[in-house]
């Protein structure tokens, strides 16, 4: 056993007493010098001192998966998951947290693949969170949420959403889009607000070119007792029922049309000559 009495020992107890604790510190902080690792997403902090085990890693997680077995997780989750909206919520929030950019693209797969699937009720939950991220503000998406709420028996909460975001703006709204609003009015019996909508469109001297608007809008009519409205939609677009009428060409075909319409009578004929001469060579 030592004896503090010995010389050598009460030296080297001198000595340890006068270090202070901070000096350690600073001794320690002089070496170990912090070094940020600029490629890492989450930016932070390691120190030399630290052993190799705690070093943030270069590439982020999930950088090294395929975007298809992204999706396909994703798909899977969101089929296995129950009825809450928290927890599709959730693993929709988890599932783009290692993104550096928002994945419309793979989200609008997932969501064509749960409309195969007719998963209506969860297409509705991953649209409704995109547009709370502020994200898949198209007409596109808006279309495939009012199909979705109506398929799956919301179509109360569809026409809230078209008074809302589409009906608003019909100058500009793609026939498309108020074809299909105008079928879910259609079939679910809603015939005082299609008829609200086609008025509205109306007003905007917007032609519909597809016959299955017209007869609905003139069925929705005749049910209103309205019948001399809806002669009057048959008689304006009877062309849209014949083969008769403004027709539009395709093709090649109408980009000759236009182009031989600027040149004179009889250049126009020699060109047209030639070319069925070359068709017959």
């Amino acid at each position: 056993m030592w004896r503090l009495k010995s010389p050598r020992i009460s030296s080297l107890v001198g000595r340890l007493s006068k270090i202070k604790a901070s000096d350690v510190e600073v001794k320690r902080h002089r070496l170990c010098h912090s070094q940020v690792l600029a490629s890492s997403p989450s930016n932070l902090p390691q120190t030399k001192c630290d052993p190799p085990e705690t070093a943030v890693p270069r590439n982020y997680i999930g950088e090294n998966v395929s975007r298809k077995d992204k999706n396909k997780y994703l798909y899977t989750t969101l089929l296995e998951l129950n009825d809450s909206k928290e927890a599709v919520y959730g693993a929709l929030d988890a599932w783009v947290a290692w993104e550096q950019n928002f994945p419309i693209a793979s989200l609008k797969t997932i969501l064509n693949s749960l409309e195969k699937e007719q998963q209506w009720h969860r297409v509705v939950q991953v649209i409704k969170w995109m547009l709370s991220k502020g994200q898949g503000m198209t007409m596109g998406t808006y279309g495939q949420l009012i199909r979705a709420l109506d398929m799956d028996h919301r179509v109360e909460e569809a026409h809230k959403f078209w008074e809302m975001k589409i009906g608003t703006d019909l100058h500009s709204v793609p026939w498309q889009l108020c074809h299909l609003m105008i079928s879910v009015y259609y079939r679910n019996n809603m015939l005082e607000d299609l008829v609200k909508l086609y008025k509205g469109l109306e007003a905007f001297d917007r032609k519909p070119r597809d016959k299955s608007i017209i007869q609905k809008v003139a069925n929705a009519y005749e049910m209103l007792g309205l019948v001399q409205e809806k002669e009057r939609v048959l008689e304006k677009y009877s062309y849209l029922f014949t083969e008769e009428g403004p027709t539009k060409r395709h093709g090649r075909n109408a980009t000759k049309a236009k182009k031989c319409t600027f040149l004179p009578t009889e250049k126009c004929q020699q060109k047209q000559s030639r070319e069925a001469s070359s068709k017959e060579n």
